[in-house]
């Protein structure tokens, strides 16, 4: 945790956001990132999703089981989304959603997006060539030699 916390203080310094995290696995480290979000401008380069890339491309593997992650906040929707899909086994955080919010970055606005019904949604979600795109699924289902994840 004092790693991904070092990487969050480091990150404001560099002009990042202030968030760190770390990937560890058997007790090391294989991979730690910070917020790059305004650095790279790119809206995903969370510190979560970062250190979930690096950790994947070193490992050779789309799957973290058998990891943990240590985090210097509690995970916004997109990290939690990105942490599950990884597999990691376990989230350690260090502030949490409400320390994140008294500095203005609150998620809450996203939690409350996801219990309303798409229809009432701020962005609008409008289903559309459903009858085309289903065809990838089709051909997912068939295929024998597919990587399943």
């Amino acid at each position: 945790m004092r790693e991904a916390i070092k990487l969050a203080k480091e990150s404001v310094a560099n002009g990042g956001g202030p968030f760190g995290a770390v990937v560890v696995k058997d007790g090391e480290i294989i991979a730690g990132s910070s917020n790059s979000v305004t650095i790279d401008n790119d809206p995903t380069a969370h510190a979560e999703v970062n250190a979930i890339r690096k950790a994947c491309r070193k490992l050779g593997t789309f799957n973290l089981e058998g990891c943990v992650v240590y985090t210097s906040c509690e995970p916004c929707p997109m990290c939690l989304g990105a942490i599950y899909w990884a597999h990691i086994d376990r989230i350690y955080y260090g502030c949490n959603r409400k320390d994140a919010a008294d500095v203005d970055f609150a998620d809450d606005f996203i939690y409350e997006e996801l219990d309303r019904p798409m229809s009432d949604r701020h962005v609008p979600i409008l289903a559309m060539l459903r009858d085309e795109a289903i065809d990838a699924f089709r051909l997912w289902s068939e295929k024998d030699d597919k990587t399943e994840y």
